[in-house]
């Protein structure tokens, strides 16, 4: 879609330490310009923010309005009145950067593309992104519609940090876009440059050629902003030069100070309207996460033993830099130890203090009984070994969650752990499993219906732990 002649657009840039947020250059990184289609990057995040609170999903089927269908290039190419899942519009506006799938994306999260501007100001403003003011989901060029280099800068680290689990869709080279499969605007960065795995491309004619662009090497994640370039190949020459001085100018080791997301309160009333931005759209109800669990009450059982389960033992090995198998081991021998305890003594309920007697020895088999007999060889049965599985993925058992992308297996295991013991009712019987990433290490519960996995995936957000399911069909 972009004009091969250059454009004489003002130029910025910024480099940024990912892990800590330290600037390591910049210039006129404050000076309001043209954002372009870097403004894809707020609407996927709003999008993912509104999955992760359970407004909307990425099954969720979007219908096609006229505005959006109507959207110049670049574009999807939807149609007024076709209904289409969210995951492909998401995978269009990050890979293909179009505008009617983002247009699209706006009105079925907030109702309406003034409504969903407003709620991108609120959340730019919660990030600190005090020179950026949103007109629309797509970054067309519009009065008023404009930010800087260090507003994008955060918003990348943002968009890292706060969604791993969807940090991907920015680095595919290619996706299916449900009608179309869709290649990335920013290909040749990515398959060029050593580590590179995303953000956004923009082109205006107003604005020139834009990019956000991130990369990693070891432990190191360098973002880079270019606002204003002449062309494609001149923006990306630069960007690589300004990745080169990042990865040179940043420590190998420091301290990951991640950002802090934007409050859930903090969001979405659309009728309620910054002075950048009119209008008013739908109120979402958003109160913030749940103070108490939403757990069901246990059914009565006179009979069931309490499980004395030593979790202050748990929590400390957790609180520990011990490997999963101690932890691991630790648990089962709490739980087991809990269940012998009841199973194997009586206690004295009269006694002042706590009494452990023997266990009761068990009668032998009265002499009258008359067992089975087996009469020679020819006669004998054998014995059907009984095989047993931890988990089957018959019966529609091929369902699982995924509850974040982790730098290190370690890391995944450990918030697998805490998360399998705070949400033991749905998640019983679940395998625990760690899949390493491109970007990282997966951390997911597998073996589950689902059903089960999409009641587990309500309660954990309900608590606030970020969750989406995987299938087969996912």
């Amino acid at each position: 879609m972009a004009p091969v002649q250059s454009v004489a657009a003002p130029y910025a840039a910024m480099v940024m330490d990912a892990r800590t947020g330290e600037v390591l250059h910049s210039r006129n990184a404050d000076t309001r310009l043209h954002p372009a289609s870097l403004t894809k990057m707020m609407t996927l995040y709003i999008a993912f923010q509104a999955i992760q609170r359970g407004e909307i999903t990425l099954d969720t089927e979007v219908r096609i309005s006229a505005n959006a269908a109507s959207e110049p290039p670049s574009k999807l190419g939807l149609r007024s009145g076709q209904t289409i899942k969210l995951r492909y519009l998401l995978r269009a506006a990050a890979v293909k950067s179009a505008n009617d799938a983002a247009t699209a994306i706006g009105e079925a999260i907030a109702g309406s593309e003034d409504a969903f501007a407003t709620r991108m100001n609120r959340t730019a403003a919660a990030m600190g992104m005090t020179n950026t003011t949103f007109r629309n989901a797509h970054g067309l060029t519009q009065s008023g519609h404009m930010s800087t280099a260090r507003d994008m800068t955060v918003l990348g680290r943002h968009v890292i940090y706060d969604f791993p689990q969807y940090y991907n869709l920015f680095s595919r080279i290619s996706a299916d876009a449900g009608v179309a499969r869709v290649a990335h605007t920013n290909r040749r960065f990515l398959n060029s440059y050593e580590g590179a795995d995303g953000i956004k491309t923009g082109y205006t004619n107003a604005a020139g050629f834009n990019l956000v662009a991130s990369a990693q090497r070891g432990q190191e994640r360098i973002i880079a902003t270019v606002f204003g370039g002449s062309s494609t190949a001149a923006r990306n020459a630069r960007i690589a030069e300004l990745m080169d001085m990042g990865f040179q100018r940043a420590p190998s080791n420091v301290r990951v100070n991640e950002p802090t997301p934007p409050a859930a309160n903090e969001l979405v009333s659309g009728n309620v309207s910054p002075a950048t931005n009119g209008g008013s759209g739908k109120t979402i109800r958003v109160t913030g996460l749940v103070q108490a669990s939403m757990r069901p009450q246990q059914r009565p059982a006179a009979d069931a033993p309490q499980l004395d389960v030593n979790t202050d033992l748990i929590a400390s090995l957790l609180a520990e830099s011990v490997d999963t198998e101690s932890i691991d081991t630790a648990l089962s021998e709490a739980l087991g130890e809990a269940v012998l305890t009841e199973s194997a003594y009586e206690v004295s309920p009269t006694a002042e203090s706590t009494e452990i007697l023997t266990a009761p020895t068990p009668q032998a088999r009265p002499a009258e009984l008359i067992t089975a007999s087996v009469q020679g060889p020819s006669q004998q049965i054998e014995a059907t070994p009984e095989i047993v599985t931890r988990i089957s993925t018959s019966g529609g058992r091929h369902w699982g969650v995924n509850v974040g992308r982790y730098p290190s297996r370690y890391a995944a295991e450990r918030v697998l752990l805490k998360v399998a013991l705070n949400e033991m009712t749905t998640l019983d019987g679940s395998l625990r499993r760690v899949v390493q990433r491109s970007g990282g290490f997966d951390a997911n519960f597998m073996g589950l219906t689902r059903e089960g996995a999409d009641l587990a995936c309500r309660r954990l957000q309900a608590r606030g732990t970020s969750c989406f399911m995987i299938g087969s069909d996912s």
